[in-house]
């Protein structure tokens, strides 16, 4: 009767195995790569950490994963490795000034560049209007330019 015992609860933990194996299973490479994405290489300059192929991030992943199966949220995560590593992994700061700085200042250095650009389009216009008029005085040059010159010609 023992025996039997023993066999049944045997057999219950090895259907069982299957079963926990799923749970472990549970996180998935998308679920890495969705976070992954998000961050940069703590190596390479400017590549997301989702593709990266140094050991560096290979080991970051594997933390994403174990963070993921702890049950810590997305962004959770990306907090954790904003506090231990700096606003870099992320690339833009999650202070909201600076990321409001960061993000509008590349626009108005544009604005303030073409402002600049038109107005100096707008003088070099001025500036050719009023060639004309001092060129109109100038015929008289050029005709004993080319008197001068048909005269060498001539010998």
């Amino acid at each position: 009767m023992r025996t039997r015992l023993w066999l049944i609860l045997l057999i219950g933990l090895l259907a069982a195995l299957p079963a926990l194996a799923q749970q472990a299973e549970e996180v998935s490479m998308d679920d890495i790569n969705r976070i992954a994405r998000q961050l940069y290489c703590p190596v390479c300059e400017n590549i997301p950490l989702e593709v990266c192929g140094t050991a560096a991030c290979d080991d970051w992943r594997y933390e994403i994963r174990l963070q993921l199966e702890s049950g810590l949220t997305d962004q959770q995560i990306i907090d954790d490795f904003v506090a231990r590593f700096g606003d870099r992994v992320v690339g833009t700061p999650q202070d909201p000034f600076l990321r409001a700085l960061s993000l509008v200042t590349p626009w108005v250095l544009v604005v303030v560049a073409g402002f600049f650009v038109v107005r100096f389009v707008l003088q070099q216009r001025a500036r050719r209007r009023t060639e004309p008029v001092a060129a109109a005085s100038a015929p008289e040059e050029t005709d004993h330019y080319r008197s001068l010159l048909e005269k060498d010609l001539a010998g």
